[in-house]
């Protein structure tokens, strides 16, 4: 019988062990307003780590998480010491190196250390691009000493790409996967694959649902905790309580098998996935403990006949909608507070409307690139219900060109860059209406095409692809796009 969870090495300096520690819990806690008690905390973070689940997963807005995993590593003496992995979840707007770098020293003097081991960033809408920005200064910080890996969370397949190909050294993406939902197994994995990142897997017991407690139990008339309010909304999504039942059975089957329970079998499901370093299991401090039964995950393997059985009970869900992390940005809103437009409408736009001198019904966006006052042109135009987008480049900023020699990271970048011009003038991409992408070299038209279909699938406007040649700059593929608004 293992005594110990296997390690992963995530970087030739980083072994994690594939059991990762959740401190989300703490923030659930301690939502009515008393603090843990940092001492006790951080001694049932000792047992945890005792027994080899040494790896915690925290953020910024896990309540005192930060602080307990501190007091931990205070009181360790010798090496190898436990690793605290922390996110940092900005409000979106300018990311000079000065804001960074305040973000950063925050975590470490929270965590009490010199250099945060991983450092995760999550961020709320990828049409304010300061997103990138913020990755650049970590990679500035990393060669300063201050941050040992960069990760991302909640971040889908394309930005991922996106994010690597405009030179960003991410090690890991932590993001929601489960038998329940499986989005990370598609597109995301596939990334994965090409640049060598690796998923941390959040989510996987579904808040506690995939499990033995659970089987053959009627559905819950209320939730008490912000965990499983959150994944009661994935299951329900999925079809509903019939669906999970029908997904435990096959669980609680495999499981007898193997003499292990329902949430060891889910948790295999995912740790097999090959994009998969390690998955995250949160711990209620002072409350329950399940390192004897996590460690089973290690005693045993899925065979043939179990992923079948999986297979069909699978079958019976619907897919959760669509990439990973899009629960936080887009309906239907996957989170324990449900809703999000709210917030997301209060996240200002990185681009202000103007009127045209001499023409007060004309409005106009800037992006701020270099070309446009050279030439004589605005990113964006709206007169009446119709709004123009100029020949939109993946320029950041006045002149950097973003992921230099990647068309579809490069189309991403475009398309989010359209979306905030829209967006600045009252119009979103559901109200455009045509679009013309020009490459290039028409080699690249299908990644470029991917991109496109990912931000207008279903809204389908009328289309133009063609090579054009030699764009002006170090770009290529150019987009436009035009627009008619919605009356009322």
């Amino acid at each position: 019988m293992t005594d110990r969870p296997e390690r992963f090495a995530l970087t030739p300096e980083l072994s994690i062990s594939r059991v990762l520690t959740g401190l989300w819990q703490v923030a659930d806690i301690e939502r009515s307003g008393t603090p843990l008690d940092l001492d006790a905390a951080a001694d049932a973070l000792r047992s945890y780590a005792d027994a080899g689940f040494d790896t915690f997963d925290m953020a910024d807005h896990y309540g005192s998480a930060e602080l307990i995993a501190g007091r931990l590593l205070a009181r360790h003496e010798g090496a190898p010491r436990p690793l605290a992995f922390t996110k940092w979840c900005p409000e979106p707007g300018p990311m000079t190196p000065e804001i960074v770098r305040a973000g950063v020293e925050e975590r470490l003097s929270r965590l009490g250390v010199e250099r945060v081991d991983l450092l995760q960033l999550h961020w709320w809408t990828f049409e304010h691009p300061a997103w990138l920005d913020a990755l650049h200064e970590f990679k500035a910080l990393q060669a300063e000493g201050l941050i040992g890996a960069i990760g991302l969370t909640n971040v889908d397949a394309a930005h991922l790409a996106l994010a690597v190909a405009d030179g960003i050294p991410v090690v890991s993406n932590q993001v929601s996967f489960s038998l329940i939902d499986r989005r990370a197994a598609g597109p995301l994995s596939k990334v994965c694959a090409a640049t060598g990142t690796r998923l941390l897997a959040y989510g996987t017991l579904c808040g506690g649902f995939l499990s033995d407690r659970w089987l053959g139990q009627p559905e819950p008339k209320a939730i008490a905790d912000w965990s499983r309010m959150k994944y009661k909304r994935f299951i329900d999504t999925a079809g509903g309580w019939n669906v999970l039942q029908t997904i435990l059975a096959a669980a609680a089957e495999i499981g007898r098998r193997h003499g292990v329970s329902i949430a060891n079998v889910a948790s295999r499901w995912v740790l097999e996935q090959p994009a998969v370093a390690g998955v995250i299991i949160g711990a209620r401090l002072g409350e329950s403990e399940h390192r004897a039964d996590n460690l089973k995950l290690f005693d045993f393997a899925l065979d043939a006949e179990d992923r079948e059985r999986l297979d069909a009970a699978l079958a019976a869900a619907r897919p959760i909608p669509g990439d990973c992390g899009d629960e936080y940005r887009r309906p239907p809103y996957l989170t324990a507070s449900g809703d999000l437009s709210h917030h997301l409408g209060q996240v200002p736009s990185v681009y202000r409307a103007e009127a045209v001198p001499g023409r007060p019904e004309r409005l106009r966006v800037s992006s701020g690139s270099v070309w446009e006052p050279l030439a004589g042109y605005s990113r964006a135009v709206r007169e009446g219900n119709r709004v123009f987008v100029s020949g939109t480049t993946a320029t950041h900023g006045r002149d950097r060109v973003v992921a230099p020699g990647d068309a579809g990271a490069q189309a991403t970048y475009i398309l989010d860059k359209i979306g905030a011009s829209l967006n600045a003038l009252g119009a979103s991409m559901e109200d455009v209406v045509r679009t013309r992408v020009y490459l290039r070299s028409i080699d690249d038209w299908e990644p470029v095409s991917r991109a496109h279909g990912r931000a207008f699938g279903e809204i389908r406007p009328a289309n133009t692809l063609l090579a054009a040649g030699a764009l002006v700059g170090d770009y290529a593929v150019e987009i436009e796009a035009e627009a008619v608004v919605r009356e009322g």
